[in-house]
């Protein structure tokens, strides 16, 4: 493989996943705003968190 098509490569797969965490983060937000039952929301808004900042982004509750 030369240099340049693993440039190439290596492009494609970041437009590829920065259009996968799009389409993740899209589905997320509908998820939470279709919710009405109030845990499923709360679920629907941890996994949306997390689709914007990432899954290191919510703490375990280590008390619970």
């Amino acid at each position: 493989m030369t240099m340049s098509r693993a440039l190439v490569t290596l492009a494609e797969q970041g437009v590829e996943a920065e259009a996968a965490a799009k389409a993740k983060l899209a589905a997320a937000y509908q998820a939470f705003l279709s919710e009405d039952d109030t845990a499923k929301k709360a679920d629907a808004g941890k996994e949306l968190i997390q689709a914007i900042f990432g899954k290191e982004a919510i703490a375990e509750d280590s008390v619970r």
